[in-house]
C-alpha cells in the first residue's frame, strides 16, 4: 500500500477529535443560556475561547487534507497539546459553569457518540480498504479490522455503561471513560496502521 494511503490513520484520529469538538460546542453552546446571569459574560467568553480552539483545530487538518505522512506526523505532534488544551479548557468550563448534572450528561452523551461514530468509520474504511490486498497478504489486515470492530463494540459496550449510570458518575468519572476509549481508539488505529505498512 502507497505511503500516502498510510494518511488514512492519522486522518481518523484528527477526526475523531475535531467531532468531539464539534459535539462538546454544540452541547455547550445549547445550555449557554442556563448559566447564571452574573457568569454569562464570562462563559460567553470561554465558548467563544473553545470555539476559536475547534476552528484552530479544523483549519490545521485542512492544510494536511494533501499532506504525506511525514507532515501529517508533525501535524499530530503540534495537534495533540492542541487537544488537551481544548480538553482542559472544557473541564474548568463544565467545572465553572455547567454544575448541572444534565448539562455535563448531554455534553457526555455527544462526545460519547461523535466517539463511537469515528469508531465505525474507521472501521468500515478500513474493511474497505483491503480489498485491494492480494489474498495473501489480506488476512493480517482482515484481522487487524476484526480487532477495531470488536475494540468499537467494547468501548461502545463501556460508553453505553457510562450512560447507564451517568446520574451516579461525576463529570472527572464520564471523561476519564471517554478518555480511556479514546485511547483504544489509538491504539486500535496505529495497529491497523501497522498492519496495513506490513502488508504494502
Amino acid at each position: 500500500m502507497p505511503t500516502q494511503s498510510n494518511i488514512h490513520f492519522y486522518v481518523n484520529w484528527a477526526k475523531e477529535r475535531l467531532d468531539e469538538m464539534e459535539a462538546v460546542l454544540t452541547s455547550l453552546e445549547g445550555k449557554a443560556g442556563e448559566v447564571h446571569a452574573d457568569a454569562r459574560d464570562k462563559a460567553s467568553k470561554a465558548l467563544a475561547d473553545l470555539g476559536k480552539s475547534r476552528d484552530i483545530f479544523r483549519e490545521a487538518i485542512k492544510k494536511q487534507a494533501e499532506a504525506n505522512e511525514a507532515a501529517w506526523t508533525s501535524a499530530k505532534a503540534k495537534l495533540e497539546p492542541e487537544w488537551n488544551s481544548f480538553e482542559a479548557e472544557v473541564k474548568k468550563y463544565v467545572e465553572t459553569f455547567s454544575k448541572q448534572v444534565e448539562q455535563q450528561q448531554a455534553t457526555f452523551k455527544l462526545q460519547a457518540a461523535a466517539q463511537l461514530k469515528a469508531w465505525r468509520e474507521a472501521a468500515d474504511k478500513l474493511a474497505g480498504d483491503t480489498k485491494r490486498f492480494a489474498t495473501e497478504r489480506r488476512g493480517e489486515i482482515d484481522a487487524s479490522v476484526k480487532r477495531m470492530q470488536t475494540d468499537a463494540a467494547v468501548a461502545e459496550e463501556k460508553l453505553q455503561k457510562q450512560l447507564d449510570q451517568m446520574g451516579s458518575q461525576s463529570w472527572s468519572a464520564l471523561m476519564a471513560t471517554l478518555t480511556e476509549t479514546r485511547a483504544a481508539f489509538d491504539r486500535a488505529n496505529q495497529a491497523a496502521r501497522e498492519a496495513f505498512k506490513r502488508a504494502a
